[in-house]
């Protein structure tokens, strides 16, 4: 494997960055609380885990204010070449995947009304969108290669005559991100307020008619625009992909191939979002966040339900939409006073909405380290009725892939030992995440106002920002739930 470094920068540095990003993660103290289903209580007091939590993201600020702006840009630049990238065959994966996705469909429709049983629920909800997810963050964008709308658009385009031919139509410069943002307001809808979105008939006619809507924008705008700007999961994973260690670059000769980097790495030369893909990257981080709140006794005696007797979905679809409009608006407006007040505390002429666009990438690791945390009881269980399920995915009798019979461990998350390793992973995965992206934004604060201490003081409002985050998502993770 060859090493690339951006700048010849002595080799001490970069160990002295490792060494305290190590330090700072060695630091974050091992939470004892509760445990991920809240159903058991550790001895610890909560004040003390949260204390220890928001002190290690202080204490990672404090580090980086003390540490010259080159070690962060050296860690950032280091790389390790390790193969060349493989021959673009997205045309023959994507069509795959249509097909895969497909009989999925079809099972939703024609199989099983239990959900727990039916692959489509379990597919689209746990091994898509919670363990999917996850992949696209450690191992970067796989979703250009398996999103189920280049295969097919390309051949109909062929079959048209069209495929060499401009797109008909061209989406509105002005219209930005807006698109996206809308359909991920409606999928966190969906997915948290509407009363069955695990209904497997009702999935299945909500997916074709998204398949569908996205098919025909390809068609009408083009393929590369349309999935840039529109389509949810294309821009949510460009964007998670940037901060996967294992990133897609062009080396020293100018050929692309596949490198090992500092998680996070990629985003220190990221450009400026525009405004609507700042709110959509706030929006996902505000989605995952209400998804905790939501369950919450704190949040179920508000809207006025006993938690030991909820009454289920359909009574708090109000309430919960008017949660997640409020927390998305909240996060939003706190975000964007931070940099506000870290640029007049700096004294920089830097425009508000060119350092917004540029420090939002800072969220990506918290986003993703809440979604690892909130979900991870949930891959665990359902991921195990998902294997079962997909080997006879219309409930007649077959055996696909030899898994129909798999004993599903409910019990998986029970327990001391079992309770301790989640929710000691949960807490470091929240912490890390933080810490991750507090070297990030400092790295990012950098390139705004090209000074050390310019950049120190900006980040002073959004470092308390992250640190109240933080506390909040051990808060969710420590707070007993219902529903």
């Amino acid at each position: 494997m060859q090493v690339q470094r951006g700048a010849p920068i002595p080799a001490r540095i970069f160990i002295t960055a490792l060494v305290a990003g190590v330090g700072l993660l060695a630091a974050s103290p091992a939470a004892f609380a509760h445990t991920a289903d809240r159903g058991f209580v550790m001895l610890l007091p909560t004040g003390y885990y949260l204390f220890g939590g928001a002190a290690a993201v202080a204490l990672s600020f404090a580090v980086l204010v003390v540490m010259p702006p080159v070690a962060l840009a050296v860690l950032f630049a280091t790389r390790l070449r390790l193969v060349a990238r493989p021959i673009d065959g997205r045309l023959f994966t994507s069509t795959i995947s249509f097909l895969v996705v497909a009989s999925i469909w079809y099972a939703g429709l024609f199989g099983s009304r239990d959900p727990l049983s039916n692959p489509l629920p379990l597919v689209f909800w746990t091994v898509f969108w919670v363990g999917f997810t996850l992949v696209v963050g450690l191992r970067g964008n796989l979703w250009r290669w398996l999103e189920p709308w280049y295969g097919p658009s390309r051949l109909i385009l062929k079959a048209i005559g069209r495929a060499d031919a401009p797109p008909p139509l061209k989406l509105p410069e002005r219209m930005g991100h807006a698109g996206a943002l809308v359909l991920l307001l409606g999928f966190g809808w969906f997915e948290l307020v509407y009363p069955s979105p695990d209904d497997p008939a009702l999935l299945a006619k909500v997916l074709i008619a998204y398949w569908l809507f996205n098919l025909a924008g390809i068609l009408a705008f083009g393929h590369e625009a349309w999935t840039a700007r529109i389509e949810l999961f294309s821009v949510l994973y460009s964007m998670i992909g940037r901060l996967a260690p294992f990133q897609r670059e062009a080396d020293s000769d100018g050929r692309q191939a596949l490198f090992l980097r500092f998680p996070g790495g990629a985003l220190e030369k990221a450009p400026p979002l525009p405004r609507g893909a700042t709110l959509f990257l706030l929006l996902a981080l505000a989605t995952v966040s209400f998804d905790g709140l939501m369950r919450t006794f704190f949040w179920l005696s508000l809207v006025g339900v006993n938690p030991l007797e909820f009454p289920g979905r359909s009574a708090v679809v109000f309430a919960n939409t008017v949660g997640l409009a409020g927390i998305f608006s909240a996060l939003s407006a706190l975000f964007v006073f931070a940099v506000w007040l870290g640029n007049r505390i700096a004294g920089s002429t830097a425009s508000l909405a060119t350092s917004c666009g540029l420090l939002v990438w800072s969220i990506l690791p918290i986003a993703l380290a809440y979604h690892f945390s909130h979900y991870l009881g949930v891959l665990v269980i359902n991921g195990q009725y998902a294997l079962a399920a997909i080997s006879d995915p219309l409930s007649n009798g077959w055996n696909i892939f030899g898994t129909a019979g798999f004993h599903v461990a409910a019990a998986a998350t029970a327990g001391y030992d079992a309770a301790w390793i989640i929710w000691n992973l949960q807490s470091a995965a929240i912490i890390g995440g933080h810490l991750i992206a507090v070297m990030i934004a400092h790295a990012l604060a950098f390139r705004i106002y090209g000074s050390a201490r310019q950049a120190a003081l900006s980040q002073i409002p959004l470092a308390i920002l992250m640190v109240g985050y933080t506390v909040f998502g051990l808060w969710l993770l420590s707070s007993p739930t219902g529903g």
